[in-house]
């Protein structure tokens, strides 16, 4: 069953490798500043700033990890190439993940499962749209997902900090485990012939969006009780699976 809401795949460098035990760097002012006030995160190794931005660490931080003042070019040159630093980058390990039945218990709200969605842009600012629309976490593929640094940080403005994870080895296993707990899973596939505002309601709700261009697995696909797809009027075939996240997640927010 194809889910043609993924959109066209574009796989970064890093996608599907999990972030190194050490740590990796993180950049951005929110997303930075997130990640040192998350006590789930392990204490930071290093901390770069300009002069400007080191006023912003806050005093506890600084106890514990003395900001390294640098200029800009300094400061980007220790980054990869492209990377927007604002001014303020960390070394540090990622955000513990949550146990999956501490996730869904009790049932309630909207959980996210990414099936394979690699892109780190797009993750993050799916990660980004589940703070907003105040979803109870995002469920990652073990091996197929990328690290939770970078710019999949940067793109989730530090809502990767504040939205809780799970990262899980089959997710249709995961999907019967959540069935059991009072979920239901609802997948998004462009091709479905009922509409995603006719199929939500008050129920506790698991969104499970595929990768970029291939969509739903078979398998994951016949573990959600239901596909559905988001309407387009404009006549666009189908939305890059971030915006399609943001969309759904919109929708499934709505009182019912």
């Amino acid at each position: 069953m194809r889910d043609k809401t993924g959109g066209r795949s574009h796989r970064r460098a890093g996608a599907g490798r999990r972030q190194s035990p050490g740590g990796d760097w993180v950049w951005g002012v929110h997303a930075v500043l997130a990640a040192l006030e998350n006590p789930r995160r392990p204490p930071p190794q290093r901390l770069l700033a300009t002069a400007e931005r080191a006023r912003l660490v806050p005093a506890a931080v600084a106890a514990k990890v003395r900001p390294e003042v640098v200029e800009p070019v300094e400061l980007r040159a220790g980054l990869p190439p492209g990377a927007v630093h604002q001014g303020l980058a960390v070394r540090m390990g990622p955000p513990t993940p949550t146990p999956l039945d501490a996730l869904a218990t009790p049932a309630a709200g909207i959980l996210v499962l990414l099936d394979q969605v690699t892109d780190p842009q797009n993750v993050g600012a799916i990660f980004r749209s589940a703070a907003a629309f105040g979803a109870r976490g995002v469920i990652l593929q073990e091996r197929h997902a990328p690290p939770l640094s970078g710019a999949l940080a940067k793109a989730a403005a530090g809502a990767v900090d504040l939205v809780p994870h799970a990262r899980e080895v089959n997710l249709a296993r995961s999907l019967e485990r959540l069935d059991r707990a009072g979920w239901r899973a609802v997948g998004l596939d462009a091709s479905a012939p009922v509409t995603l505002g006719e199929t939500l309601d008050e129920r506790p709700t698991v969104l499970v969006l595929g990768a970029e261009g291939e969509g739903l697995r078979r398998l994951v696909a016949e573990h959600c009780e239901t596909v559905a797809r988001i309407p387009l009027p404009g006549g666009l075939e189908s939305l890059n699976v971030a915006a399609a996240a943001a969309v759904a997640l919109y929708e499934a927010s709505r009182p019912r």
